[in-house]
């Protein structure tokens, strides 16, 4: 990581995880000690990260930007505990997932705890703007979801459709954190606006370089099962690439594994190889370079600084990440 955005989130993001800790505290044991196991798992903090950089780009110094930030994640938090159970996931994070440990009744709770917690802080905040704003996103989120899953293994799922998706799952989020930065700024719209435009474009590009990393990635660097997104039947882009420009028979020897009841290894490699074959992966690479490059023509009405010069270099490290 950038030693630049280090320096500037480093205090921020420590006052975070505090308040992190502090609204996982409940009555019920069981939700304490998920919650701690969701703590201990880490996490690269990518959108409180950039709800941070946000605020020191439009001149806040105040404290609302730490619980703020605190239910950005708690939000992405519980959606990732939802997901879990949706794709009957073992890996979270380099670590056994909540509902491997606990069951899917636990993880879908939990994550409706954080839900309900994220919009109680929210309502403390006071900022009916704010509160629009990640109403929205949150709502946007669960479209994404939804549309995502009644598109499980439909071949004919089409470049467009796939960024709709996650523009909603996603980068609706990313970039809503990003605008509540510019509020707690008080910028003006187009500022705003831009900010919020910059978030949305680095978001889609952070699903991409993600959806890629599925296929290509370590899985200890990962941090998650690699081949999940196959076996689960999600049409992501280097599979939606592959299979516009591969023969029918190719087409053919895919369908016969996306609809498998298992999926083995070699299921796995048999897929890959051909997605390599049509140059899938680096196809989305491309395409996430230049949602990145997109993202950084918003920030231009923004003067230099050092929060700009880190929060660009975050954009950059969204194409570098290996996790």
């Amino acid at each position: 990581m950038n030693p630049i955005i280090q320096r500037l989130v480093k205090e921020d993001l420590e006052r975070v995880e505090i308040q992190f800790k502090k609204n996982l505290e409940s009555d019920v044991g069981l939700i304490s000690k998920i919650g701690e196991h969701l703590l201990d798992s880490g996490g690269k903090r990518f959108r409180p990260m950039i709800l941070i950089l946000s605020t020191k780009l439009c001149g806040y110094e105040g404290e609302r930007h730490i619980p703020l930030a605190s239910v950005i994640e708690f939000i992405h938090t519980a959606s990732l505990l939802h997901d879990d159970v949706v794709d009957d996931a073992e890996l979270r994070r380099g670590n056994t997932s909540a509902n491997a440990l606990w069951g899917s009744e636990a993880s879908v709770l939990v994550g409706d705890f954080l839900f309900s917690k994220s919009f109680s802080l929210m309502v403390r905040d006071g900022d009916l703007r704010i509160l629009q704003v990640i109403s929205d996103a949150a709502t946007q989120l669960a479209e994404g979801e939804m549309q995502e899953l009644i598109n499980t293994s439909d071949l004919s799922l089409a470049e467009d459709r796939y960024i709709w998706i996650i523009t909603r799952k996603t980068a609706a989020l990313i970039s809503a954190a990003c605008q509540i930065g510019a509020i707690l700024g008080g910028v003006d719209r187009e500022k705003e606006t831009s900010l919020g435009d910059f978030g949305l474009n680095l978001g889609i590009a952070f699903q991409l370089v993600d959806d890629t990393l599925d296929y290509v990635s370590d899985e200890k660097e990962f941090g998650k099962t690699i081949g999940i997104d196959l076996r689960d039947g999600k049409m992501t882009l280097p599979l939606i690439h592959a299979l516009q420009k591969c023969t029918p028979e190719e087409r053919s020897k895919l369908e016969d594994v996306l609809f498998s009841d298992t999926i083995t290894h070699r299921d796995f490699l048999r897929v890959t190889e051909i997605i390599d074959r049509y140059g899938g992966t680096d196809y989305a690479i491309e395409r996430a370079k230049s949602y990145v490059e997109r993202a950084k023509n918003h920030l231009m009405n923004f003067d230099p600084s050092d929060a700009k010069t880190a929060i660009l270099a975050l954009a950059d490290y969204v194409i570098d990440r290996k996790s």
